[in-house]
């Protein structure tokens, strides 16, 4: 990296959110420091007119989070001049002006090592949801430390972290894929910091509304294991998630999809496996959230 990393905004949307997404990009031009580039992915869908200085691409179909993401860093990369990227949710909104500032500081100051740092979510009154603080001890929202995790909505990733990884996973279209990248990630070394000063607003939504969502999270999460963990943790975890899942779900319909989405991941491939060293394992239990859970 230069002496002071360039940050680069990438936005994904699928055209049912325009107003929304005009708003963000409103609250990225107007941060203290510019963003090195901002580019914005129609992810099977056309795009508006964009403001100046803001890159459209759009894909003739949905590639989904992972797919989607990939080709925003892509893009990003082509132009040469960005080290770390920044994602956002399109119906997010960055509510301080200093974000760009934060995220530059940061890496600059992460001696190489800082791999991901992941925002604070918060809804419009300011508060922050249980599922959205990256760690199993989640009653303090805002404090600050290293993690093993990060959330989608809203993150910052060095760009070499990525090349080094082979950045987000196609096959996952979404649910999981920011957790198949932070293993990846601190399994080769990189840091994951949870920044709670940096803040996207988003509105309060519950991830659970439909069939698919259970299909894909049971799916991906085989995914996960059979990809990433040493083979003594693999029905370990899956064991540990089936009881929670049965647990919390109330729903006959959803446990049905979550099942049937467990046996899809169980029979069909996922990808190259690439086991962490178990002292990646190590590191992860220091950091409060072994792969088990």
């Amino acid at each position: 990296m230069v002496s002071r990393p360039r940050v680069g905004v990438a936005v994904l949307t699928m055209g049912d959110r325009m107003p929304e997404l005009r708003a963000l990009l409103d609250s990225v031009a107007k941060q203290d420091e510019a963003a090195a580039r901002i580019v914005v992915v129609g992810n099977g869908c056309a795009l508006p007119d964009l403001p100046d200085g803001v890159t459209g691409v759009e894909l003739a179909e949905n590639l989904g989070v992972s797919g989607g993401r990939n080709v925003a860093w892509r893009r990003l990369r082509e132009f040469g001049d960005v080290d770390v990227l920044v994602d956002l949710d399109d119906d997010g909104l960055l509510v301080d002006a200093d974000v760009v500032v934060r995220i530059a500081d940061l890496y600059e100051a992460g001696e190489g090592r800082l791999g991901i740092v992941s925002f604070r979510i918060a809804d419009e009154a300011g508060e922050t949801q249980r599922r959205h603080i990256p760690r199993l001890r989640a009653k303090d929202p805002m404090r600050r430390g290293l993690v093993t995790t990060f959330l989608g909505g809203g993150h910052a990733l060095s760009m070499p972290m990525l090349e080094r990884t082979g950045g987000w996973p196609d096959e996952f279209f979404f649910t999981h894929e920011e957790t198949d990248l932070a293993w990846r990630a601190l399994d080769a070394g990189w840091d994951i910091l949870y920044e709670p000063r940096l803040v996207l607003q988003h509105p309060k939504t519950s991830p659970a509304r439909h069939a698919v969502y259970y299909r894909m999270t049971a799916r991906n999460r085989v995914w996960l294991a059979k990809r990433h963990l040493p083979a003594p943790l693999v029905p370990v975890y899956l064991g540990v998630w089936t009881a929670l899942t049965v647990a919390r779900t109330g729903s006959v319909t959803g446990l049905r999809a979550w099942f049937g989405g467990f046996a899809e991941g169980v029979r069909t491939s996922a990808g190259p496996r690439r086991p962490m060293r178990w002292s990646t394992v190590v590191r992860m239990a220091r950091l409060g959230r072994p792969p088990i859970v």
